[in-house]
């Protein structure tokens, strides 16, 4: 886990530099030519892209490879708590987030070599994990697309082993466009002539199609789910089949249907990345995946204990209405099995449909707790929040923090009552936010 001094280089580029994205790749690829070009030096590069699901990928893809006996570097964002869980480094036994002193010292030399020129945080970040997956021997990297694809720092990977789009859905509409099939169309980006596609399970034909179109124009091996591959549950485990072969798995650790489709990518992508996977590799890697933040259980930690005696506490990053409906179809299944009323704490930014996110959990909720996002600029006021929350058919009211909802769910409830459900979700700051107060920050 990194220690203060990469994080106080961190905090010193962005006093320098912006924070947010800037769609292009020429100050990237400036920045990479007088770093000798590092990206050219990679092991081969699994590169997932998509709205949904991309972490989850990446998780499954690193859990599939690792279980095979692979060394992998991963590089995700954004991170949690911390800033190296952006930096999984390949290591016997496992990755582990990059040590602080490797980790500062790489920033030291990309600041270095950029010069003081305009530049993104987020592009200085990206030439970070170029260097340092260039640097340290690995068999592979998998690497997730930040924003968009096309035009993401991380697309100047001239050939990857596989790029995979993951499920598409309306998110960041003032960078990628305002109709499923033109976010389509950035993530595509990521695509290169003859390299091997995955697609995802897509919940719109329309950015399904853009996707196939693209991947038939230049010429790729492509892997599509639910015709080339798939994934379903049949008596507690799970499927997956493709052209070639059947593998009867346990089910993903991970919770959730959504999750079948996810790992599905991810063996799919392996596979076309030409690694060799064996099926009790595979069945192994079900059951080690891990992914901090999405649907998460809480079992225990500070912030746990603060709740009503014996509730179920989830925790998910989603922020959008895509990951709304699989968020909701997963406390759905829970409620299958195990009824209890169900509680939402939530936090969102303003960049997000509040009111679309809000929609899946129609019906379903009792209550929602509304709080501020205290680790971003652009939280939404809780109050303004709540208003979001009842424009969606639910009843909501604003609280001044996670704490104080647990508090006030524990000294209210009815001790005769089944305990609750509660659900704390709405963005990824708010799940950093959580884990560090919790004392269970990713590891």
């Amino acid at each position: 886990m990194a220690t203060r001094t990469a994080e106080i280089e961190i905090e010193r580029l962005m006093t320098l530099h912006p924070k947010g994205f800037d769609l292009s790749l020429d100050r990237i690829r400036r920045l990479l030519e007088r770093l000798g070009n590092p990206q050219d030096r990679m092991p081969p590069v699994i590169h997932i892209a998509g709205t949904n699901g991309k972490g989850s990928a990446a998780a499954f893809s690193r859990a599939l490879l690792e279980a095979a006996g692979y060394r992998v570097h991963v590089h995700t964002s954004p991170h949690l708590v911390h800033w190296a869980e952006r930096y999984r480094m390949a290591a016997t036994g496992g990755g582990r987030f990059v040590p602080d002193d490797i980790f500062a010292d790489a920033i030291q030399r990309v600041g270095e070599a950029n010069r003081g020129e305009t530049i993104t945080v987020f592009e200085i970040l990206t030439a970070v994990m170029f260097v340092l997956f260039s640097e340290h021997p690995a068999d592979a990297a998998v690497v997730e697309v930040g924003l968009g694809g096309r035009f993401d720092a991380t697309n100047v990977v001239e050939r990857p082993a596989v790029s995979i789009i993951m499920p598409i859905s309306l998110d960041h509409q003032a960078y990628l466009g305002d109709r499923v099939e033109l976010i389509a169309a950035e993530k595509a980006g990521i695509i290169k002539k003859g390299v091997p596609v995955v697609i995802g399970a897509q919940e719109s034909e329309s950015a399904r199609a853009v996707l196939v179109e693209t991947a038939e124009r230049l010429g790729c091996p492509l892997h599509v789910y639910g015709q080339d591959f798939l994934a379903f549950e049949e008596n507690g485990r799970m499927v997956y089949q493709d052209e070639a072969r059947l593998l009867d798995l346990p089910l993903p650790r991970l919770p959730g249907r959504h999750q079948y489709a996810n790992a599905a990518a991810a063996i799919a992508a392996v596979k076309a990345a030409g690694f060799n996977v064996p099926p009790e590799a595979a069945a192994f890697a079900m059951g080690a995946v891990e992914w901090p933040g999405r649907l998460q259980r809480l079992a225990n930690g500070r912030l746990a204990e603060l709740a009503p005696g014996d509730a179920e506490i989830w925790l998910d990053g989603g922020h959008n209405p895509g990951a709304g409906v699989v968020i909701a179809e997963a406390m759905a299944a829970q409620e299958e099995r195990h009824p209890r009323p169900l509680f939402l704490v939530s936090g969102m930014i303003n960049t997000k449909d509040q009111t679309g996110y809000f929609r899946a959990f129609e019906g379903m909720a009792r209550h929602v707790f509304t709080v501020p996002v205290s680790m971003s600029e652009s939280g939404v006021p809780a109050d303004e929040l709540a208003a979001r929350a009842t424009e969606a058919g639910l009843s909501a009211e604003p609280v001044a923090s996670v704490e104080n909802a647990l508090k006030l769910l524990r000294d209210t409830w009815d001790d005769a009552e089944t305990p609750p459900r509660i659900l704390i979700g709405g963005s990824l700051y708010l799940a950093g936010e959580v884990l560090a107060a919790n004392g269970t920050p990713p590891a």
